[in-house]
């Protein structure tokens, strides 16, 4: 679904990805790992072109991303970021609506039907009560489900998420794991995720990405990427590798932290 040939991008006079190849399948569930500064919110936002190409290309679905009009790509890809300010305050239903503008045409109101979809994902995503509340006086956790809903709202074939655990509590952090898993696993959607926890992505996705220094070190499955040789190149620190009994997928056993002097 997603090709990148030898892509390169960056900021201003400085390359942050550099001659990337990459392949994400239309049903994959993929998660990008890798230290701050690797570049992984860059390949989200060239994705989706945020960013110009430098050099070399970035086909979805087979065609260049340069002659998708951007309506057309907001209905294939949809992007939830890592931080949504908003200029000002919506309640969670005009949020998750906000989700269907790809789909109007010029000077067309939203429609029954619209409103139909908003409800549906509403109500699978466990928010109907939240729906007239203001956005602003939501929690951390049910913030990212509002966003996770305006994205689902888009019916777009993939959702990109750039470091949407974060800012969680580990009990929103797995719960919103799972919905990604179920909505890739129920609906088929392609899900590319960002992300810092390890365990987590190991746990659920299909396929790991490690990124460093604007390039893929390695992309797998996570019992192919995640070895002890493979994260002392990526992190820089010795880390021990256990097989978690509950998802036979390797995780990461932390080292002692003794203090040094």
């Amino acid at each position: 679904m997603l090709k990148l040939t030898n892509l390169t991008c960056g900021y201003g006079d400085r390359d942050v990805l550099k001659s990337i190849t990459l392949e994400i399948n239309e049903h994959d569930f993929a998660v990008i790992l890798g230290p701050n500064g690797a570049g992984k919110s860059t390949l989200l936002h060239t994705l989706i072109g945020y960013l110009p190409i430098r050099e070399g290309s970035i086909c979805i679905k087979g065609k260049p991303l340069e002659q998708w009009h951007k309506k057309d790509l907001a209905r294939t890809l949809a992007l939830i970021p890592q931080e949504t300010v908003m200029p000002f305050d919506y309640t969670v239903r005009e949020m998750v609506l906000m989700g269907r503008y790809p789909w109007l045409e010029m000077m067309q109101k939203y429609s029954a039907a619209d409103f139909q979809i908003v409800d549906d994902i509403l109500a699978g995503l466990d928010l109907q009560e939240l729906a007239e509340r203001y956005f602003s006086q939501l929690s951390g956790g049910e913030k990212q489900r509002v966003l996770l809903a305006r994205a689902l709202a888009q019916q777009t074939e993939a959702i990109l998420l750039d470091e949407a655990l974060s800012q969680l509590d580990i009990n929103h952090q797995v719960e919103m794991m799972r919905l990604l898993k179920e909505i890739n696993h129920q609906d088929g959607k392609c899900i590319l995720l960002v992300s810092h926890n390890i365990n987590l992505a190991a746990n659920a996705a299909d396929r790991l990405i490690l990124l460093k220094e604007g390039t893929v070190l390695a992309n797998g499955t996570p019992e192919e990427v995640l070895t002890p040789a493979l994260l002392k190149r990526l992190f820089g620190i010795d880390l021990i590798l256990e097989t978690n009994p509950l998802s036979h997928r390797p995780n990461i056993v932390f080292p002692s932290l003794s203090p040094l002097l």
